[in-house]
Protein backbone atom coordinates (compact mmCIF):
# COMPACT_ATOMS: atom_id res chain seq x y z
CA UNK A 1 0.00 0.00 0.00
CA UNK A 2 1.73 3.44 -0.69
CA UNK A 3 1.90 5.58 1.80
CA UNK A 4 0.85 9.23 2.29
CA UNK A 5 3.43 11.92 2.13
CA UNK A 6 2.48 12.60 5.47
CA UNK A 7 3.52 9.06 6.35
CA UNK A 8 6.92 9.34 4.43
CA UNK A 9 7.64 12.33 6.38
CA UNK A 10 6.96 10.62 9.61
CA UNK A 11 9.53 7.91 8.34
CA UNK A 12 11.91 10.61 7.32
CA UNK A 13 11.88 13.04 9.95
CA UNK A 14 10.30 11.79 12.95
CA UNK A 15 12.35 9.68 15.57
CA UNK A 16 11.57 5.61 15.28
CA UNK A 17 11.50 3.55 18.04
CA UNK A 18 11.09 0.43 16.22
CA UNK A 19 11.33 -0.59 12.72
CA UNK A 20 7.47 -1.67 12.70
CA UNK A 21 5.45 1.54 13.62
CA UNK A 22 1.53 0.88 13.52
CA UNK A 23 1.45 3.91 10.88
CA UNK A 24 -2.00 4.98 11.53
CA UNK A 25 -2.47 8.46 9.70
CA UNK A 26 -4.69 10.01 12.64
CA UNK A 27 -7.21 12.28 11.83
CA UNK A 28 -9.44 12.94 15.07
CA UNK A 29 -10.10 10.85 17.65
CA UNK A 30 -13.38 10.34 20.17
CA UNK A 31 -14.40 8.02 23.00
CA UNK A 32 -13.41 4.83 21.66
CA UNK A 33 -12.13 5.14 18.59
CA UNK A 34 -9.85 6.59 16.03
CA UNK A 35 -10.15 7.91 12.56
CA UNK A 36 -7.63 7.87 9.75
CA UNK A 37 -7.31 10.40 7.03
CA UNK A 38 -9.26 8.24 4.45
CA UNK A 39 -12.09 7.68 7.08
CA UNK A 40 -11.58 4.16 8.75
CA UNK A 41 -12.59 3.72 12.18
CA UNK A 42 -10.13 2.01 14.53
CA UNK A 43 -11.28 0.36 18.00
CA UNK A 44 -8.63 1.54 20.40
CA UNK A 45 -8.62 -1.41 22.89
CA UNK A 46 -5.76 -0.22 24.68
CA UNK A 47 -6.55 3.20 25.42
CA UNK A 48 -3.49 4.77 24.05
CA UNK A 49 -1.46 2.74 26.65
CA UNK A 50 -3.47 3.50 29.15
CA UNK A 51 -3.78 6.86 28.70
CA UNK A 52 -7.19 7.90 27.49
CA UNK A 53 -9.20 6.29 30.88
CA UNK A 54 -12.31 7.57 29.97
CA UNK A 55 -11.97 8.02 26.03
CA UNK A 56 -10.69 10.84 23.70
CA UNK A 57 -11.89 14.01 23.97
CA UNK A 58 -14.32 13.29 26.61
CA UNK A 59 -16.24 16.65 26.67
CA UNK A 60 -15.78 17.55 29.97
CA UNK A 61 -11.85 17.02 29.61
CA UNK A 62 -12.19 19.50 26.61
CA UNK A 63 -14.30 22.25 27.98
CA UNK A 64 -11.60 21.87 31.15
CA UNK A 65 -8.84 22.59 28.58
CA UNK A 66 -11.00 25.53 26.54
CA UNK A 67 -11.09 27.40 30.06
CA UNK A 68 -7.85 27.19 31.14
CA UNK A 69 -6.04 27.97 27.81
CA UNK A 70 -8.44 31.27 28.10
CA UNK A 71 -6.83 32.33 31.43
CA UNK A 72 -3.52 31.41 31.16
CA UNK A 73 -0.86 28.46 29.74
CA UNK A 74 2.68 28.24 31.60
CA UNK A 75 3.71 31.16 33.87
CA UNK A 76 6.31 30.01 35.95
CA UNK A 77 8.68 26.71 37.03
CA UNK A 78 6.75 24.27 39.28
CA UNK A 79 6.67 25.32 42.90
CA UNK A 80 7.08 29.17 42.94
CA UNK A 81 3.77 30.76 41.64
CA UNK A 82 0.26 29.67 43.13
CA UNK A 83 -1.82 28.14 40.15
CA UNK A 84 -5.41 27.38 40.77
CA UNK A 85 -5.31 23.89 38.59
CA UNK A 86 -2.29 22.62 40.94
CA UNK A 87 -4.15 23.35 43.88
CA UNK A 88 -7.51 21.95 43.08
CA UNK A 89 -6.10 18.59 41.57
CA UNK A 90 -3.65 18.15 44.77
CA UNK A 91 -6.62 18.94 47.04
CA UNK A 92 -9.03 16.43 45.05
CA UNK A 93 -6.06 13.63 44.96
CA UNK A 94 -5.77 13.89 48.93
CA UNK A 95 -9.66 13.38 49.19
CA UNK A 96 -9.13 10.00 47.69
CA UNK A 97 -6.06 8.88 49.93
CA UNK A 98 -4.88 7.97 52.93
CA UNK A 99 -4.49 11.34 55.50
CA UNK A 100 -0.71 10.86 55.23
CA UNK A 101 -0.63 11.20 50.83
CA UNK A 102 -1.36 14.71 51.39
CA UNK A 103 1.56 16.46 49.51
CA UNK A 104 1.48 16.25 45.41
CA UNK A 105 4.80 16.79 43.32
CA UNK A 106 3.45 17.33 39.67
CA UNK A 107 5.76 15.90 36.67
CA UNK A 108 4.92 15.78 32.58
CA UNK A 109 5.36 11.61 32.81
CA UNK A 110 5.72 8.47 34.33
CA UNK A 111 9.32 8.29 34.01
CA UNK A 112 9.63 11.47 35.72
CA UNK A 113 7.37 10.59 38.83
CA UNK A 114 9.51 7.54 39.33
CA UNK A 115 12.70 9.57 38.63
CA UNK A 116 11.29 12.49 41.85
CA UNK A 117 10.18 9.44 44.24
CA UNK A 118 13.51 7.77 43.94
CA UNK A 119 15.77 10.93 44.52
CA UNK A 120 13.22 11.53 47.22
CA UNK A 121 13.66 7.80 48.98
CA UNK A 122 17.12 8.93 48.85
CA UNK A 123 17.26 12.16 50.17
CA UNK A 124 14.83 11.41 52.98
CA UNK A 125 16.39 8.06 54.40
CA UNK A 126 19.94 9.30 53.87
CA UNK A 127 20.34 5.42 52.23
CA UNK A 128 21.39 4.35 48.48
CA UNK A 129 20.39 1.31 48.12
CA UNK A 130 17.38 0.70 45.72
CA UNK A 131 15.06 -2.63 45.60
CA UNK A 132 12.57 -3.17 43.03
CA UNK A 133 11.43 -6.45 40.86
CA UNK A 134 12.52 -8.56 38.01
CA UNK A 135 9.91 -7.64 34.79
CA UNK A 136 8.84 -4.51 36.49
CA UNK A 137 8.49 -1.81 34.57
CA UNK A 138 8.94 2.13 36.24
CA UNK A 139 9.77 4.21 32.50
CA UNK A 140 12.74 4.78 30.02
CA UNK A 141 14.92 7.35 31.54
CA UNK A 142 18.16 6.16 33.22
CA UNK A 143 17.30 6.23 36.78
CA UNK A 144 13.50 4.86 36.15
CA UNK A 145 15.66 2.18 33.54
CA UNK A 146 18.18 1.30 36.48
CA UNK A 147 15.10 0.13 38.69
CA UNK A 148 12.89 -1.65 35.80
CA UNK A 149 14.37 -5.41 35.68
CA UNK A 150 14.29 -6.68 31.94
CA UNK A 151 17.68 -7.12 31.31
CA UNK A 152 16.78 -6.85 26.89
CA UNK A 153 15.87 -3.33 27.59
CA UNK A 154 18.81 -2.43 29.84
CA UNK A 155 21.64 -4.06 28.83
CA UNK A 156 22.85 -1.80 25.85
CA UNK A 157 22.43 1.29 28.01
CA UNK A 158 24.85 0.25 31.02
CA UNK A 159 26.44 1.71 32.97
CA UNK A 160 23.00 2.90 35.29
CA UNK A 161 22.23 3.55 38.77
CA UNK A 162 24.39 1.49 41.10
CA UNK A 163 23.17 0.17 44.48
CA UNK A 164 20.28 -1.21 42.76
CA UNK A 165 18.61 -5.13 43.77
CA UNK A 166 16.00 -7.22 41.91
CA UNK A 167 13.22 -9.33 43.39
CA UNK A 168 10.87 -11.70 42.34
CA UNK A 169 7.73 -10.33 42.25
CA UNK A 170 5.47 -12.14 44.63
CA UNK A 171 8.10 -13.87 46.63
CA UNK A 172 7.46 -13.49 50.38
CA UNK A 173 11.47 -15.03 50.82
CA UNK A 174 12.79 -12.40 48.95
CA UNK A 175 11.44 -9.82 50.94
CA UNK A 176 14.16 -10.88 53.91
CA UNK A 177 16.58 -8.83 51.79
CA UNK A 178 14.95 -5.51 52.94
CA UNK A 179 17.36 -4.57 55.33
CA UNK A 180 18.30 -1.43 56.75
CA UNK A 181 20.30 0.06 54.14
CA UNK A 182 17.08 -0.20 51.92
CA UNK A 183 15.92 3.53 50.92
CA UNK A 184 12.75 2.01 49.45
CA UNK A 185 11.40 -0.54 47.41
CA UNK A 186 9.57 0.75 44.37
CA UNK A 187 6.94 -2.31 43.09
CA UNK A 188 4.32 -1.86 40.84
CA UNK A 189 1.16 -2.92 42.51
CA UNK A 190 -0.20 -4.42 39.40
CA UNK A 191 2.83 -5.60 37.05
CA UNK A 192 2.01 -4.11 33.56
CA UNK A 193 4.35 -5.17 31.15
CA UNK A 194 5.09 -8.46 32.25
CA UNK A 195 1.97 -9.37 31.23
CA UNK A 196 -0.27 -8.23 34.12
CA UNK A 197 1.06 -10.48 36.87
CA UNK A 198 -0.37 -10.18 40.02
CA UNK A 199 0.31 -10.48 43.90
CA UNK A 200 -1.42 -12.15 46.89
CA UNK A 201 -3.04 -9.64 49.35
CA UNK A 202 -0.55 -11.30 52.41
CA UNK A 203 2.68 -10.29 50.01
CA UNK A 204 2.15 -6.76 49.90
CA UNK A 205 0.88 -6.61 53.81
CA UNK A 206 4.54 -8.42 54.65
CA UNK A 207 6.24 -6.16 51.95
CA UNK A 208 4.26 -3.39 53.77
CA UNK A 209 5.23 -4.72 57.45
CA UNK A 210 9.05 -5.36 56.43
CA UNK A 211 9.30 -1.79 54.96
CA UNK A 212 8.14 -0.46 58.07
CA UNK A 213 10.40 -2.02 60.40
CA UNK A 214 13.65 -1.58 58.73
CA UNK A 215 13.31 2.61 58.12
CA UNK A 216 12.54 1.70 53.88
CA UNK A 217 10.00 3.51 52.01
CA UNK A 218 7.32 1.45 49.66
CA UNK A 219 7.25 2.79 46.97
CA UNK A 220 3.77 1.71 44.89
CA UNK A 221 4.11 2.51 41.03
CA UNK A 222 0.34 2.89 39.64
CA UNK A 223 1.41 4.69 36.24
CA UNK A 224 -0.10 2.29 35.18
CA UNK A 225 -2.74 0.34 37.07
CA UNK A 226 -3.99 3.88 38.99
CA UNK A 227 -6.74 6.14 38.23
CA UNK A 228 -9.44 3.51 38.06
CA UNK A 229 -8.15 0.75 35.85
CA UNK A 230 -8.61 -2.08 38.41
CA UNK A 231 -11.86 -1.36 39.57
CA UNK A 232 -10.35 0.82 42.47
CA UNK A 233 -9.23 4.11 41.62
CA UNK A 234 -6.16 2.98 43.32
CA UNK A 235 -4.87 -0.22 42.97
CA UNK A 236 -3.48 -0.63 46.52
CA UNK A 237 -6.77 0.16 47.54
CA UNK A 238 -7.44 -4.41 46.86
CA UNK A 239 -4.33 -5.37 49.59
CA UNK A 240 -5.36 -2.96 52.74
CA UNK A 241 -2.19 -1.37 52.60
CA UNK A 242 -0.64 2.18 52.78
CA UNK A 243 2.27 3.13 50.30
CA UNK A 244 5.18 6.17 51.83
CA UNK A 245 5.08 7.19 47.79
CA UNK A 246 2.59 6.60 45.31
CA UNK A 247 3.53 6.83 41.74
CA UNK A 248 0.65 8.28 38.85
CA UNK A 249 0.49 9.22 35.59
CA UNK A 250 -1.17 7.67 32.44
CA UNK A 251 -5.01 7.71 33.01
CA UNK A 252 -4.58 11.12 35.45
CA UNK A 253 -4.39 13.22 32.05
CA UNK A 254 -7.68 12.30 30.65
CA UNK A 255 -5.02 12.65 27.28
CA UNK A 256 -2.81 15.46 28.84
CA UNK A 257 0.91 14.61 30.15
CA UNK A 258 1.02 14.65 33.24
CA UNK A 259 2.36 12.50 36.22
CA UNK A 260 2.76 13.02 39.65
CA UNK A 261 4.04 11.31 42.78
CA UNK A 262 2.50 11.83 46.34
CA UNK A 263 4.16 11.14 49.79
CA UNK A 264 3.37 12.98 53.01
CA UNK A 265 4.31 16.62 53.85
CA UNK A 266 7.23 15.69 55.97
CA UNK A 267 8.63 13.19 53.60
CA UNK A 268 8.52 15.41 50.88
CA UNK A 269 9.68 19.04 52.93
CA UNK A 270 13.53 17.03 52.66
CA UNK A 271 13.32 18.05 48.75
CA UNK A 272 13.40 21.73 49.84
CA UNK A 273 16.61 22.10 51.54
CA UNK A 274 19.99 20.67 51.73
CA UNK A 275 20.03 21.69 48.89
CA UNK A 276 17.47 24.60 47.95
CA UNK A 277 15.21 22.95 44.77
CA UNK A 278 16.35 19.35 45.49
CA UNK A 279 14.09 18.64 42.53
CA UNK A 280 13.08 20.80 39.52
CA UNK A 281 10.62 20.81 36.57
CA UNK A 282 9.95 23.65 34.54
CA UNK A 283 6.40 22.21 33.55
CA UNK A 284 5.77 20.17 35.66
CA UNK A 285 2.15 20.65 37.19
CA UNK A 286 1.56 22.71 33.64
CA UNK A 287 -2.31 24.42 34.06
CA UNK A 288 -3.52 23.20 31.20
CA UNK A 289 -2.66 19.60 32.13
CA UNK A 290 -3.67 19.88 35.68
CA UNK A 291 -7.26 21.07 34.81
CA UNK A 292 -7.69 18.24 32.48
CA UNK A 293 -6.57 15.94 35.32
CA UNK A 294 -9.25 17.08 37.30
CA UNK A 295 -12.00 16.84 35.14
CA UNK A 296 -10.55 13.40 34.51
CA UNK A 297 -10.88 12.61 38.66
CA UNK A 298 -14.08 14.14 38.76
CA UNK A 299 -15.34 12.74 35.80
CA UNK A 300 -14.18 8.71 36.88
CA UNK A 301 -16.14 9.21 40.32
CA UNK A 302 -19.33 11.17 39.00
CA UNK A 303 -19.98 8.69 36.05
CA UNK A 304 -19.54 5.84 38.28
CA UNK A 305 -16.65 4.30 35.70
CA UNK A 306 -15.30 2.37 38.17
CA UNK A 307 -17.61 0.35 40.18
CA UNK A 308 -18.51 -0.95 36.30
CA UNK A 309 -15.02 -2.24 35.86
CA UNK A 310 -15.18 -5.66 37.25
CA UNK A 311 -18.34 -6.08 35.14
CA UNK A 312 -17.16 -5.32 31.97
CA UNK A 313 -13.87 -6.92 32.50
CA UNK A 314 -16.10 -10.65 33.08
CA UNK A 315 -17.57 -10.13 29.98
CA UNK A 316 -14.49 -9.79 28.00
CA UNK A 317 -13.35 -13.16 29.64
CA UNK A 318 -16.82 -14.95 28.75
CA UNK A 319 -16.70 -13.87 25.20
CA UNK A 320 -12.89 -14.81 23.89
CA UNK A 321 -13.15 -17.70 24.19
CA UNK A 322 -10.69 -19.83 21.55
CA UNK A 323 -8.41 -22.97 21.69
CA UNK A 324 -5.58 -20.63 20.83
CA UNK A 325 -6.38 -18.85 24.02
CA UNK A 326 -3.67 -20.21 27.10
CA UNK A 327 -4.83 -17.96 29.50
CA UNK A 328 -6.46 -14.77 30.35
CA UNK A 329 -5.20 -12.52 33.10
CA UNK A 330 -6.63 -9.43 34.54
CA UNK A 331 -7.14 -7.02 37.09
CA UNK A 332 -9.98 -4.87 36.05
CA UNK A 333 -9.82 -3.43 32.85
CA UNK A 334 -5.97 -4.30 32.45
CA UNK A 335 -5.73 -7.59 30.45
CA UNK A 336 -3.35 -9.80 29.29
CA UNK A 337 -4.14 -12.74 26.82
CA UNK A 338 -1.87 -15.03 26.14
CA UNK A 339 -1.14 -17.28 23.33
CA UNK A 340 1.43 -20.05 22.24
CA UNK A 341 4.02 -17.06 20.92
CA UNK A 342 5.24 -14.04 19.75
CA UNK A 343 4.81 -14.75 16.34
CA UNK A 344 1.58 -15.97 16.32
CA UNK A 345 0.22 -13.05 18.41
CA UNK A 346 2.02 -10.51 15.79
CA UNK A 347 -0.40 -12.29 13.24
CA UNK A 348 -3.04 -11.09 15.50
CA UNK A 349 -2.07 -8.04 16.03
CA UNK A 350 -1.78 -6.88 12.41
CA UNK A 351 -5.10 -9.14 11.25
CA UNK A 352 -7.26 -6.83 14.14
CA UNK A 353 -5.46 -3.85 12.65
CA UNK A 354 -6.83 -4.28 9.64
CA UNK A 355 -10.42 -5.10 10.61
CA UNK A 356 -10.20 -1.64 12.64
CA UNK A 357 -8.97 -2.98 16.35
CA UNK A 358 -5.71 -1.13 17.65
CA UNK A 359 -4.13 -4.11 20.29
CA UNK A 360 -0.65 -4.45 21.41
CA UNK A 361 1.60 -6.82 23.35
CA UNK A 362 3.62 -5.98 26.49
CA UNK A 363 7.16 -5.02 26.84
CA UNK A 364 8.69 -8.04 28.90
CA UNK A 365 6.04 -10.50 28.14
CA UNK A 366 5.82 -10.30 24.22
CA UNK A 367 3.48 -13.79 23.39
CA UNK A 368 0.28 -12.18 25.57
CA UNK A 369 -1.96 -9.45 23.68
CA UNK A 370 -2.47 -6.44 25.95
CA UNK A 371 -6.29 -5.43 26.34
CA UNK A 372 -6.94 -1.99 28.50
CA UNK A 373 -9.75 -0.01 27.24
CA UNK A 374 -11.32 3.24 27.89
CA UNK A 375 -13.06 2.48 31.00
CA UNK A 376 -16.17 3.98 29.04
CA UNK A 377 -16.32 1.26 26.56
CA UNK A 378 -19.84 -0.12 26.91
CA UNK A 379 -21.34 -3.80 26.66
CA UNK A 380 -22.46 -3.51 22.80
CA UNK A 381 -19.12 -2.14 21.94
CA UNK A 382 -17.40 -5.32 24.28
CA UNK A 383 -19.24 -8.03 21.77
CA UNK A 384 -18.25 -5.91 18.71
CA UNK A 385 -14.64 -6.05 19.69
CA UNK A 386 -14.04 -9.59 20.92
CA UNK A 387 -16.56 -10.56 18.09
CA UNK A 388 -13.76 -9.38 15.72
CA UNK A 389 -11.18 -10.07 17.76
CA UNK A 390 -12.12 -13.71 17.50
CA UNK A 391 -12.56 -13.21 13.93
CA UNK A 392 -8.63 -12.45 14.11
CA UNK A 393 -7.80 -15.20 16.04
CA UNK A 394 -9.23 -17.72 14.02
CA UNK A 395 -7.93 -16.13 10.79
CA UNK A 396 -4.33 -16.24 12.75
CA UNK A 397 -4.93 -19.59 13.57
CA UNK A 398 -5.37 -21.01 9.85
CA UNK A 399 -2.61 -18.80 8.96
CA UNK A 400 -0.22 -20.94 11.50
Amino acid sequence: MSKSLTQRQFLQLIAQTSDTPLMVDVAHAKNCHIFDTKGKKYFDLIAGIGVSSIGHRHPNVIKAIKDQINKNLHVMVFGEFVQTPQVRLAEALSKTLPNQLECTYFVNSGSEATEGALKLAKRYTNRFNIISCIDGYHGSSHGALSVSGNESLKQNFRPLLPNIQHIPFGDENALNLINMETAAVIIETVQGEAGVRTAKKKYFQKLREKCKAKGALLILDEIQCGFGRTGKLWAFEHYNIQPDILLAAKGMGGGMPIGCFISSKEIMHSLRENPVLGHITTFGGHPVSTAASLATLETLLEENLIDQVEKKALLFKCLLKHPSIIEIRNKGLLMGVEFESYEFLKKIIDRSLEVGIITDWFLFCNNSMRIAPPLTISEIEIREVCHKLLESIEWASKKN
